[in-house]
């Protein structure tokens, strides 16, 4: 699928930013006052900004108000209405921590589980899909969670849990990338079967459905090449896992390793997202003879 900058912003900023107010919220780090200010600004600027930046990538802007009406049956509104209800929550609760140097466990706790709810509303909205086979696994929702609390723990200071997680998050990146390969040919999905002639024999494609570009294929036939696709992989990985890893592990713990190894996370997390989205090989596809 066409990867827009706009969403890979969005999943990516606003992932970063649930993360952190998870880890404040249950008191990590243990801070008050102006200090505490800070590290929920830092929180609310990358979730407010990444859920922000989705807009962008509407029709109309304005009508992002309409996603809010269709808890029921869509993630999209279900993520909208978590989202509010995390900023609200940890607002009350950031208030008490910044102005009173008090931390009510109780809200805290809540707007942490809401926080990451909203991440795993968000992950559900790819995860969801049947018509991209490459995202609808479980693996989409435990990724998106895992980059998440990853980040949350590094932004929160966390240094010994953020080394273990980062590595972690690199095998499970791993994981994501070779069971998303196989995922489509084990579907089964052909033109024979997406056409419904596939009983019939062999299909091939006698001539393309159009003469020129259209929607779908601008938007859901995005195709990456093979080599470029590796190359992009090994420096997701070694930006996002393996450098920031070292990072932690083998330089003092002070402020510009630390920083350094958010900025590579951060790099890394942008770049695996990117071909979250162009690796993702929607069924529609196969009438374009692309798959």
């Amino acid at each position: 699928m066409h990867p827009a900058p706009s969403v890979i912003l969005f999943t990516v900023l606003s992932g970063l930013g649930f993360g952190l107010l998870a880890f404040l919220g249950f008191g990590f780090p243990d801070v008050s006052g102006w200090v505490a200010f800070t590290y929920f600004f830092v929180a609310y600027a990358l979730a407010v900004g990444g859920l922000l930046a989705s807009t962008f990538h509407l029709g109309n802007p304005q009508r992002a108000i309409r996603a809010f009406s269709q808890w029921r049956s869509s993630w999209l509104s279900r993520e909208a209405w978590l989202s509010l209800l995390a900023l609200l929550t940890m607002g009350g609760y950031g208030l008490g921590v910044i102005f009173l140097d008090i931390q009510i466990a109780t809200l805290g706790w809540t707007g942490a589980a809401l926080s990451l709810c909203t991440v795993f509303a968000t992950s559900m909205i790819y995860g969801q899909l049947k018509t991209v086979p490459r995202w609808n696994h479980w693996l989409t929702s435990a990724h998106f969670l895992a980059l998440s609390v990853t980040g949350g723990a590094l932004l929160a200071g966390q240094i010994i849990l953020a080394t273990v997680l980062l590595l972690l998050t690199g095998l499970l990146q791993i994981s994501v990338w070779t069971q998303g390969d196989r995922r489509f040919a084990q579907r089964g999905h052909t033109l024979g079967t997406a056409t419904g002639l596939g009983d019939r024999g062999s299909l091939r494609m006698f001539e393309p459905p159009h003469t020129g570009t259209n929607y779908l294929l601008q938007e859901l036939v995005y195709v990456v090449g093979r080599k470029h696709a590796l190359k992009v992989r090994t420096i997701a990985l070694f930006l996002m896992s393996v450098l920031p890893a070292a990072l932690l592990l083998f330089l003092p713990v002070v402020h510009l390793a630390a920083g350094l190894a958010v900025l590579s996370h951060l790099v890394g997390v942008i770049a695996s997202r990117w071909l979250f989205f162009a690796e993702a090989e929607h069924v529609v596809g196969l009438y374009y003879g692309k798959r």
